[in-house]
């Protein structure tokens, strides 16, 4: 029994390890994932640079998306550099 407790508690730091750390990455990447896929046209965002922005156009076969930072100020991005949606400037 001696020998075992070693090893349970390797298992033990393993299990408080994925249910601390990494179970909760993973639920948070699949919402991230969730939003990309359900930009539209007009919505406000932040990208992975910090660029906020509204979309303008959605093109779904390079994956990008075209994005106003300014009154005719526009840049074309990689739809999985869009962190969050952003509240609209003012």
């Amino acid at each position: 029994m001696q020998q075992y407790s070693g090893l349970l508690m390797i298992v033990a730091l393993f299990a408080i390890m994925y249910f601390f750390m990494i179970r909760p990455q993973q639920k948070r990447q699949k919402e991230i994932q969730n939003f990309r896929n359900s930009i539209t046209v007009g919505q406000a965002v932040v990208t992975a640079g910090g660029i906020y922005g509204v979309v303008k156009s959605i093109d779904e076969n390079d994956n990008t998306l075209m994005i106003e930072v300014a009154n005719g100020v526009r840049i074309k991005v990689d739809r999985n550099s869009v962190y969050a949606q952003a509240q609209p400037a003012q």
